[in-house]
């Protein structure tokens, strides 16, 4: 069998489980990534990165469904916007004071532990390290 094929059976195995926790397609190809590359290499990390992408995009925090109806959630309650001069984006640790930060009703079923924010007029969720982890577009 060829070492490269073995390798990147190798790096699926190990990295779907892992991947199938991956939360949105960004976050999910980046610890498919991680965790294939960790495993196997180069080759584990190409294959850990599709693989993480494909089940990330599955799995989102905030379901498909359920981004325009908390769109408007948030829209009908007037949340003041923080004015952020960074870039607006998944990974992106916003401050801890001078934020507001709000839990997400339990009617958009999203674990414990995050919550919600608006930043430069865009909804997002953050983690308990008020990381932003999902754009609201």
């Amino acid at each position: 069998m060829n070492v490269k094929t073995l390798l990147a059976a190798s790096a699926i195995a190990l990295a779907l489980p892992m991947a199938a926790q991956a939360q949105g397609l960004v976050r999910g190809a980046e610890q498919g990534a991680r965790d294939g590359g960790d495993a196997a290499g180069p080759v584990g990390a190409i294959v850990g990165g599709a693989v993480g992408a494909a089940t990330g995009t599955v799995g989102g925090i905030l379901g498909v469904d359920d981004r325009p109806r908390f769109r408007s959630y948030v829209r009908e309650r007037n949340v003041r916007s923080y004015d952020y001069d960074g870039r607006v984006a998944v990974g992106t640790t916003l401050p801890t004071s001078g934020v507001t930060y709000y839990d997400v009703p339990d009617q958009y079923r999203v674990q414990p532990g995050y919550r919600y924010t608006v930043v430069n007029d865009r909804p997002v969720l953050v983690d308990r390290g008020h990381r932003i982890v999902e754009v609201i577009d």
